[in-house]
């Protein structure tokens, strides 16, 4: 099949957001390169981002622009646009933001007479799904459905050509070999990362320390603790320090290569909703996933993640919030803390024993 003869030869994508939105346009934007082998595809990115983008198809090219320094007013991004356009032949525009400074690269391409589209969010059936009373509770479309309608609006082919970064196979082991030795037979590895930005999307600290004691008593574990910042350190350094086969990445930063390359190895990973979650699904690997105030319909679930793996209570209040930023209504995120630590740990169990059979 080929592309239309109208659609761009060189397309220009912008992402600028957090670090799970970028990793979710990854499987569209790698089976758009592979569906469209003659078009060149220029993705643009927060620079620190760029690692997410391992083993890209040949005609990717990913670029890390630091919007938030250099370019700002209107003047900027005409300047940004005309620079890209020289050196790449710009003649198309993918927005997968939709924010201020995206639509401002819009507005230059209207200015040089080069096609673009943007993404529709849904943010009134957002509104409907997560306001306190008379929600409307149908799934929405998913995030990376709405990538794809951006691609089908320059008449591109698209299919499902992802399954993971490494294709059908693992990262390499050397990769990661400084933080542990190749997996054993016989070994289960799982990962932790009970944390994301925001409070309405945090399992209770003390409660996903008992998941993590449990799993680490039970034969041929280890455990791998996945976060960022300070006091996440603090916390994982203590729960390392004291239950036996337990890892914690957070002690520095490894690079996306090393994370993902270990990810790929992992037989499951707890995850809350957030970039984990994500980072996960691009290596193939199942999550069990946490919800608290955000919920699976508002179209953020994980690449090919399974229903049956996520963990939520039928609360009437849930979802409060897109993101998991809204103040808690009742004031106790029973959402969260209501969750008993055994489903948790027993859809771990399901996963990884069957794995191992």
């Amino acid at each position: 099949m080929a592309i239309s003869s109208k659609s761009p030869k060189n397309l220009l994508i912008a992402r600028f957001s957090a670090l799970g939105d970028v990793a979710m346009t990854i499987p569209v934007v790698y089976s758009a390169c592979r569906c469209n082998p003659d078009t060149r595809f220029i993705f643009v990115t927060k620079p620190h981002q760029t690692g997410l983008f391992v083993n890209p198809p040949e005609n990717l090219v990913v670029v890390g622009i630091d919007v938030n320094d250099k370019y700002r007013s209107p003047g900027d991004f005409l300047r940004l646009f005309r620079k890209l356009r020289k050196e790449y032949g710009v003649d198309g525009f993918a927005d997968l933001h939709g924010v201020l400074r995206t639509f401002m690269l819009g507005v230059a391409c209207t200015l040089h007479g080069v096609k673009w589209r943007t993404i529709r969010k849904g943010r009134m059936n957002k509104r409907a799904l997560t306001r306190p009373r008379n929600k409307i509770m149908l799934p929405l479309l998913s995030s990376r459905a709405r990538y794809r309608e951006v691609f089908y609006g320059f008449g591109y082919v698209l299919e499902e050509k992802f399954k993971s970064i490494y294709g059908d196979g693992k990262g390499d082991p050397a990769m990661f070999a400084s933080i542990t030795a190749p997996k054993g037979d016989g070994e289960k590895w799982i990962g932790i990362a009970p944390f994301a930005k925001h409070k309405g999307k945090i399992y209770p600290v003390s409660l996903m320390e008992k998941v993590v004691a449990e799993l680490s008593a039970q034969p041929d574990v280890k455990l791998f603790l996945f976060g960022g910042g300070e006091e996440e350190r603090k916390v994982l350094a203590d729960w390392a320090s004291r239950y036996p086969d337990t890892v914690s990445l957070a002690d520095k930063k490894h690079g996306f290569a090393v994370e993902l390359a270990l990810l790929s190895h992992l037989d499951t990973v707890v995850s809350m909703d957030s970039a984990n979650m994500h980072l996960a699904s691009l290596v193939n690997v199942r999550v069990v996933s946490i919800w608290g105030a955000t919920h699976p319909y508002c179209g953020f679930k994980g690449f090919r993640q399974r229903e049956k793996d996520i963990v939520q209570l039928p609360m009437t209040c849930r979802p409060c919030s897109v993101f998991g930023n809204k103040p808690c209504s009742r004031g106790d995120y029973h959402c969260l803390a209501g969750i008993p630590p055994q489903i948790i740990v027993n859809k771990v169990n399901s996963i990884v024993n069957k794995n191992k059979s």
